[in-house]
Order: structure tokens, then sequence, then C-alpha cells
């Protein structure tokens, strides 16, 4: 079951694709997009994660607009061009609709995050500790001036990143493990061999989907949100 659902974000509305499963309810996930937008890869994740028993909110950071997999032009400019006070209103407005939500059965809420989603979800996981328990991201992370204050964070992290990355490197990835360790966080940033970024997606726009290790990662993912997320 699947519908776009409209959600306060701080005296304006956002919008965004709840999925929920066929049991009508479960712990809540907040999925958050790549630098595309809100397109159909993105809402086949949240479908996924409802297929395995969460209710899954992908909020629309582009507020409607879209790029297709052949314009990365046009996604780098999407994401730069977007307010990013605007995207963690909608992102906080989004947990706390989730967290409200008649369909959740948990206290807190997990995040999963693909490409930029997975930079934002460290963000929401640091500015809304109150609700965000676990973090899950793919292919990306805060980086210099972009990284919050890491001491909010108490969310358990258990992220994916790819070996061949200029987005994100792996190196920093690893670097950043290290940090938030020494900060007593509960995080791993597994680096995979032989990946490029994106390679979780589905619509394959760079060339890098990895069948085998996605098919290999997911069941871990659901694992992961099922013991964290209550």
């Amino acid at each position: 079951m699947a519908e776009t659902v409209w959600f306060k974000s701080n005296g304006n509305m956002a919008s965004g694709y709840l999925a929920k499963p066929s049991s009508g309810s479960g712990p809540g996930i907040l999925v958050i997009q790549e630098w595309w937008g809100l397109d159909a890869g993105i809402k086949e994740m949240a479908d996924r994660l409802a297929t395995a028993g969460f209710v899954a909110l992908a909020p629309d950071l582009y507020h409607g607009e879209l790029a297709a997999h052949n314009e990365m032009d046009k996604a780098a400019h999407l994401m730069q061009s977007m307010p990013a006070e605007r995207a963690g209103k909608d992102m906080s407005g989004a947990v706390d609709y989730l967290a409200s939500h008649d369909a959740v059965t948990s206290k807190g809420i997990g995040v999963v995050g693909f490409c930029m989603g997975g930079m934002l979800s460290f963000l929401i996981a640091a500015n809304r500790p109150d609700k965000v328990k676990a973090l899950v991201p793919f292919y990306g992370f805060p980086q210099g001036d972009a990284e919050p204050d890491w001491s909010k964070l108490t969310a358990e992290v258990s992220g994916h990143m790819a070996e061949a990355d200029s987005f994100f490197p792996p190196a920093a990835a690893r670097a950043l493990e290290e940090k938030l360790r020494g900060m007593g966080k509960k995080i791993t940033l597994t680096v995979h061999p032989g990946t490029g970024h994106a390679f979780m997606g589905p619509h394959n726009a760079l060339g890098t989907r990895n069948e085998k290790l996605a098919a290999q990662i997911w069941p871990d993912v659901i694992s992961f949100l099922q013991k964290t997320v209550r």
C-alpha cells in the first residue's frame, strides 16, 4: 500500500511517498532520496522496506522537481540549489509525521539514505536524536564544513560505502568512522571492495549496479533495522 502524503514542515507543507506493509503497521523508516529527486528508484526502496514490515516515508526534498538519469548536470544543479534549511525542515517534519502516524508501532525512527540522501541522513540523525535511533547511509556522508555537531548523534549507524567513489572517498569514510568511534558512537562504515558509487541503485544510472552485492546487503539492512528501531 503506497500513497502520496502531505505533512507540516515548520509552518509550511511538504509531501512524500508513504509505503505501508500488508499488515498495515510497523516500525517507521525515513528514506532519503538521491540527487535525482523522489524518483522510481527511491520509491522502490520504500516499497521494499514496506514489504519487509516497515512503514516507509520518502519526503520529496525537491518539491516536485526531478532529473532524468541521463541528466547529471540537472541533478547536480537540483542538489546544489536545494535550500539546505528547507530540506532540514522537511526531513524533521517527515520524522514527526512518521512518529505520530497511527500505522507506526515504534517509538524511534530509522533512516535509510542513498548518495546525497546518505549525507543528509547523518544530518537529520544528529539534529533529531530524540527520534532517530538507527541510520543506514549508502555511499554518502557529511564532509568538512557540512559536518554537524556530532556530539548530538545517538543513533546506531551501519553504513555501506563504495571503494571507487570520487564523491565520497573511502579514506574519508574510514576517517569519519574512526573519529565517531573515538567519540563513543556506535558506527560501522563498510567499504565494499570492487564497488562504484550508487552500486545499490535500481536505475543503474552510472553503470555501477552490483546485483549480487545488493542482494547480499539488503537482508543485513533489514535485520539491523529490526533490531534497532523499536
